[in-house]
C-alpha cells in the first residue's frame, strides 16, 4: 500500500498512555481514526483495530471484535508475539519510545512490527513510518529480549537516575546539575558502545574511591546498596572488556 491513509479507519481500543498518544499522532498526520475507545469496544465501521491494552488483556479484547473479511487486528505489545490476536489477520507495533503522562512524540523512534500475513506486516510498517517512526520487524522468538531491552533502555535507567538525584540531593546538588554529564554518557554509548564510552572509578580500578562511595550509599540511601552492589559489579564485567586507560570522571 502506498500509504496508512489507503488503510481506511483506524480504531484504537484502549484509553492509557500510549493508545492516547497514538491516536493524536495518527490524526496529526491525517489518518481516519476512532477513540481511543474504552476496552470493551469492537471496532466497529473501522478497518483497522489496533489494541493498546495490557499485554493480559489482549487476547480478551481481540476476542470482542468480530472478525469480518480484510479487517486488520493489531496490539502495541512489545514482548507479545500474535498468538493472542488468534482469528484475527493479525499485525504488532510497538514503539520504541516511552508515553509519560505529558505525551510522547514518536518522530525518529524505532517500531517494533510483526504481521501473521504480508498484508498485515506491510500495513504495520506504513502505520508506523506515517508518524515518522523507523520500522523493523523482530521475529516472535525474539519479542521478549527486544521488550526487556526497552524496558533496560527506559525504566532501569530511570530507576538508576532516581538513585543518582537522591545522592546529588542529600549533597545539595538539584537534579538539573546532573542533566550534562547523563546527557554526555548517553551521547558516548550511542557513539562508541558501552565499553568504549565507560569512565569513572571502576573502569579506571579506583576501588578506594568506589569504596568511598558505597559508604555514602549506605549512609544516605541504605535501601538501595545491593543495587549499588549489583550496579558496580556489572559495571566491573564491562570494564573488563577493553583495557581501558585512566578516566577524568
Amino acid at each position: 500500500m502506498d500509504s496508512a491513509a489507503a488503510l481506511g479507519r483506524i480504531a484504537i481500543i484502549g484509553a492509557g498512555r500510549m493508545g492516547t498518544a497514538l491516536a493524536g499522532a495518527f490524526r496529526e498526520a491525517g489518518l481516519e481514526v476512532t477513540g481511543p475507545l474504552g476496552r470493551g469496544a469492537d471496532g466497529a465501521g473501522s478497518e483497522v483495530v489496533l489494541l493498546s491494552v495490557p499485554d493480559r488483556a489482549i487476547a480478551e479484547a481481540a476476542a470482542v471484535v468480530p472478525p469480518r473479511p480484510g479487517l486488520l487486528v493489531g496490539h502495541c505489545s512489545g514482548a507479545t508475539t500474535l498468538a493472542p490476536l488468534a482469528g484475527h489477520e493479525g499485525f504488532s507495533l510497538h514503539p520504541l519510545m516511552t508515553a509519560p503522562r505529558s505525551g510522547a512524540r514518536f518522530t525518529g523512534a524505532t517500531a517494533a512490527v510483526d504481521g501473521s500475513t504480508p498484508r498485515a506486516l506491510e500495513a504495520a510498517t506504513a502505520l508506523a513510518t506515517s508518524v515518522g517512526m523507523r520500522p523493523v520487524q523482530v521475529q516472535e522468538e525474539d519479542r521478549a529480549a527486544y521488550h526487556a531491552s526497552a524496558a533496560v533502555a527506559s525504566n532501569f535507567l530511570t530507576t538508576v537516575l532516581d538513585l543518582a538525584e537522591a545522592l546529588a540531593g542529600s549533597a545539595g546538588v538539584e537534579r538539573e546539575r546532573l542533566r550534562p554529564i547523563v546527557q554526555a554518557a548517553v551521547d558516548n554509548w550511542s557513539r562508541d558502545g558501552g565499553a568504549e564510552a565507560l569512565t569513572g572509578p571502576v573502569a579506571r580500578g579506583d576501588d578506594a574511591t568506589v569504596a568511598r562511595h558505597r559508604e555514602a550509599v549506605a549512609r544516605r540511601r541504605p535501601e538501595d546498596l545491593e543495587l549499588f552492589d549489583a550496579l558496580v559489579a556489572a559495571t566491573r564485567r564491562l570494564a573488563n572488556r577493553l583495557d581501558q586507560g585512566p578516566s577524568s570522571v
